[in-house]
């Protein structure tokens, strides 16, 4: 049996914005998001390609499709609100942003099995039913519908079949690095002027090779022209754009960029992460993979930020030896 666990908003957002060569939500079984509200409050509005659970003429609740949950790598089920877990936004943004290393910001997989307060609701109910059928946990989004739509209102849908095509065409947004503060995204992400309006961006580092302008709302940008190869140089750029974006984020949120947000990107931000909330390259690595699942700094990337890694602490604190870098 897989279990149930919290899924927090931010995490949700970052399973439906992952992407490889196009939105990963066109794999058939990458995704199923359950939604465990009444048909009303469905056909309103809910989360997009989620599909309503529903019940058979004797009242039973169906499992969707239970042959082929055993193959979905995320199940996520949501209510109103799940006002059951008891724990506010305010809690929430105090324990995922921390002012040390050690408050690194709650992960998918770390979260707790779901106990009952004051009434479980249909949503963990529905969660409970799904886990025997499932080989990874059944996800229970936190704050349920409202307070992810609060969130990301631009992920809202009233479309209640999506046909592949139109998977196709999906756009995936940037992801989420720090609550409503730090993003993480490609070139084509960044000239999107729906997405800067829809995450409140308010500056961009650009890591992409050629200058461009991209932001013409009163926002700041920081270009660090780098080719992706093993001889550039980033890690004389590491304290600029730590610096930078530790400005800039009192006043809104930042986007870095790279020409497919893999590589050039993921290594700032990681190195971003090791300067300003004192994580070690392992934990930084870690947990920028559980934001996007393909990034890909080349080798000679790592060793700069194993390089930064010593400059920061004094001494390395990461085997960059081993496979997984």
């Amino acid at each position: 049996m897989a279990g149930v666990m919290v899924c927090e908003p931010r995490h949700l957002y970052n399973i439906i914005n992952q992407y490889r060569w196009r939105s990963r939500l066109t794999e058939p079984n990458y995704l199923c998001l359950l939604d465990a509200r009444s048909q009303r409050e469905f056909d309103a509005s809910h989360i997009i390609t989620a599909q309503r659970i529903e019940r058979n003429p004797a009242g039973e609740y169906l499992i969707p499709n239970p042959e082929e949950l055993d193959y979905v790598r995320y199940c996520v089920v949501y209510d109103h609100d799940t006002g059951f877990l008891g724990c506010s936004d305010n809690q929430e943004e105090k324990k995922e942003t921390g002012s040390s290393a050690a408050s690194e910001p709650e992960t998918i997989g770390s979260g707790s099995m779901c106990s009952q307060n004051t009434g479980e609701g249909d949503a963990l109910h529905h969660a409970r039913n799904l886990q025997h059928f499932t080989r990874h946990p059944v996800l229970l989004l936190k704050g349920g519908y409202k307070r992810f739509s609060a969130c990301y209102h631009f992920l809202k849908s009233q479309k209640t079949l999506w046909m592949p095509q139109e998977l196709d065409t999906f756009q995936p947004y940037p992801v989420e690095i720090l609550p409503e503060k730090l993003y993480m995204g490609n070139f084509k992400q960044a000239s999107d002027k729906q997405i800067q309006r829809d995450l409140k961006i308010k500056a961009l580092v650009n890591v992409c090779e050629q200058p461009v302008t991209l932001f013409a709302e009163e926002g700041e940008s920081l270009h660090v022209s780098v080719p992706d190869s093993l001889e550039a140089d980033l890690f004389s750029s590491f304290p600029t754009i730590s610096h930078f974006i530790d400005a800039q984020l009192d006043v809104g949120a930042v986007l870095v960029f790279s020409s497919l947000g893999i590589s050039r990107c993921s290594t700032v931000t990681m190195a971003y992460l090791m300067h300003s909330c004192r994580f070690s390259l392992q934990r930084a690595w870690k947990y920028l993979l559980k934001c996007q699942m393909n990034i890909r700094p080349h080798p000679g990337f790592v060793e700069q930020l194993s390089a930064w890694e010593t400059q920061i602490y004094g001494a390395p604190a990461t085997d960059i030896s081993g496979p997984n870098y």
